[in-house]
């Protein structure tokens, strides 16, 4: 039987009883160091041996899950976003900065009017759960080429509007992953409208990576040369807080 990475860490979940939710599982000072052991290895030979432009598998509509959890951060719950909230998210704007030609600011509206992608697919969580659901959303691709990397541009980095104590949720990704044909800016999902708890207005989806990566509530992209320099210079929340690795792949 071949064990995957995902069923590994599924198992060291269970077995460590650390199920109650992603934003609980750093409570644990030892589950970081038995979830990442050996992980140097597994991502050396993940990246080397398999094709990071390959597709995640994409599923049936009879097979989406009839219960999609709402996990980790369901509201940022500050007065700013929810002013967005009360006006339908009207007001709101994308900004995209950094390392690019032409800075954005897009408006919900303008996103959705751009070419879009619908992908069913499988989320799943670095605490052992899964579930398959519809995502809509346009291409991370689509955006970047409308702002125009610069050469020196390395890394994606998306900037949140929710809080974990007290430090805003982000994330980053290389552009191999940025530009995956399967890596959206969703705005919708299973035919609807992102609804809060699944990070209204914008989530990133980034379909062969685990569901820490998938930031929600997006509200700045940013291109950048080095991780370095931001925040704790480890490419995400969880992997400067908590000691999760930056790359996720499953």
């Amino acid at each position: 039987m071949i064990v995957t990475r995902r069923k590994l860490i599924g198992g060291i979940a269970a077995a460590s009883g650390l199920l109650g939710g992603c934003d609980r599982l750093g409570e644990n000072p030892a589950f970081p160091k038995i979830l990442f052991s050996g992980e140097d290895a597994h991502r050396f030979l993940q990246r080397s041996l398999t094709d990071r432009m390959a597709l995640a598998r994409e599923y049936r509509p009879d097979q989406m899950s009839p219960i999609f959890r709402t996990n980790g951060s369901t509201n940022p719950g500050t007065p700013e976003y929810q002013a967005h909230v009360d006006s339908a998210f009207a007001n709101w704007r994308l900004q995209v900065d950094g390392l690019v030609r032409h800075p954005l600011a897009l408006s919900l509206a303008q996103i959705r009017s751009m070419p879009a992608r619908t992908q069913i697919t499988r989320h799943d969580c670095v605490e052992g759960w899964s579930a398959i659901g519809k995502w809509h959303g346009v291409p991370l691709k689509l955006v970047l080429d409308q702002a125009g990397l610069r050469p020196n541009a390395r890394y994606i980095v998306f900037h949140c509007a929710d809080l974990i104590g007290g430090a805003p949720y982000y994330e980053s990704i290389d552009l191999v992953d940025a530009f995956h044909p399967q890596t959206i800016l969703a705005w919708g999902m299973n035919d609807h409208l992102l609804t809060v708890g699944h990070g209204a207005p914008l989530r990133l989806r980034i379909e062969r990576q685990l569901g820490y990566k998938h930031a929600k509530f997006v509200m700045r992209v940013e291109a950048v040369d080095d991780l370095r320099r931001i925040r704790g210079g480890k490419g995400g929340f969880w992997e400067d807080t908590t000691d999760y690795e930056w790359y996720a792949g499953i």
